[in-house]
């Protein structure tokens, strides 16, 4: 079949390399040129933590996310070159003067533990067990807790191999081409047979309340550093998130604001977020800054993501909000059954909303 792929970010590109190595042809067309790193899947630490979202996220977006570390490792084995990535769980710290924040914290993950028995259960870490996970840390810290099981990739490697996939697979790819499900008729002559929009805040003029959340991150260089896993450090005014990646490389983040302003990231926000780093490890003190990011996240009204058909043939994917990585292989494998049948089962699974026209008898499905 002929199919259409509106925008090349995270999701674009996972759909147009499922359905091209399925045998189908595709056209991608996207707003930016090639070598573009204004994507919002760029401005990302691309950690696969559920249970540590669950504190501030929905059950459904939990329930995706923990699909999705099952997901990842096989969508990365597809690829021709290795991604980064890595499932040594989640470190979760605090300073003393902030223990009632992180008894908080501790109380949401047990509730949401009881509501969805599948995810596995924290552990709680004294300086000791600290120091036995990330040596050093027990210095710094009297206590924490261990989230087993979640991950992180490296979301730069992914988006790059990515877009080596389709380049390979021959995916016809229309870079500084912005473009709408308007300008298509799917399933008439000389038209594609389907048309997926995964523009993201691109969608817009035709995706009411469709808002733009900042969120900024800070790429550092440190060496002498030894964290080896994502370690989120709980505080009331300013928490952060340090995402180790290969060869000393960290991204720091967590400044959420309800903003589509993509202007640089401001002093405040890079001294909060690096004034914080140098707490959990003094090490980063001599980091070199690589990179300050600051982008905007597609968000709906209720922060969760959404599939509409806007009518037959078309579907448009949006709201990944700040957890895009976390629940994009769920959310491909929504589309790929939507595509198949009237229905997906995995939707009902994640109560993930499907609205819009349900297709009529005469719709071609993917074979």
């Amino acid at each position: 079949m002929n199919i259409v792929i509106l925008g090349a970010g995270l999701m674009g590109r996972l759909l147009a390399c499922e359905l091209a190595r399925a045998g189908h042809t595709l056209s991608v067309y996207d707003a930016a040129a090639a070598d573009s790193r204004r994507a919002a899947a760029f401005a990302a630490a691309a950690m696969l933590a559920p249970l540590a979202e669950s504190a501030v996220a929905e059950d459904s977006v939990v329930r995706m996310g923990h699909y999705g570390l099952t997901r990842w490792p096989e969508l990365i084995a597809k690829l021709d070159a290795p991604v980064f990535f890595q499932q040594q769980g989640t470190l979760v710290v605090w300073h003393r003067q902030d223990a009632a924040e992180a008894q908080r914290f501790a109380q949401l993950l047990a509730t949401t533990g009881k509501r969805l028995p599948s995810l596995p259960s924290p552990k709680t870490l004294d300086a000791a067990g600290l120091d036995q996970l990330e040596p050093g840390l027990g210095a710094h810290f009297a206590q924490g807790l261990y989230l087993p099981g979640e991950g992180q990739l490296d979301n730069h490697q992914l988006m790059d191999t990515l877009l080596a996939q389709l380049q390979r697979l021959q995916v016809n790819l229309h870079w500084n081409s912005p473009r709408s499900p308007d300008d298509f008729a799917p399933g008439t002559p000389g038209q594609p047979d389907w048309v997926l929009d995964c523009r993201g805040l691109g969608a817009q003029p035709q995706w009411p309340g469709l808002r733009g959340v900042r969120g900024e991150i800070i790429t550092l260089h440190a060496p002498n550093v030894t964290l080896s896993r994502p370690t989120r450090l709980i505080h009331p005014r300013y928490p952060i998130y340090i995402a180790p990646k290969q060869d000393g490389y960290f991204l720091v983040g967590a400044t959420e604001i309800e903003s589509d302003d993509t202007s640089p990231m401001s002093v405040r926000s890079a001294l909060e977020l690096l004034s914080a780093a140098y707490t959990v490890d003094s090490g980063f003190g001599e980091a070199r800054i690589v990179e300050l990011v600051a982008q905007c996240r597609p968000t709906l009204p209720n922060n969760l993501p959404a599939v509409r058909r806007p009518g037959a043939r078309c579907l448009q994917v949006n709201g990944l909000y700040r957890h895009g990585y976390l629940i994009a292989p769920a959310m491909l494998d929504v589309v790929l059954q939507l595509m198949q049948g009237d229905e997906s089962e995995l939707a009902k699974d994640f109560e993930l909303a499907v609205t819009g026209p349900v297709p009529s008898a005469d719709v071609q499905a993917l074979a």
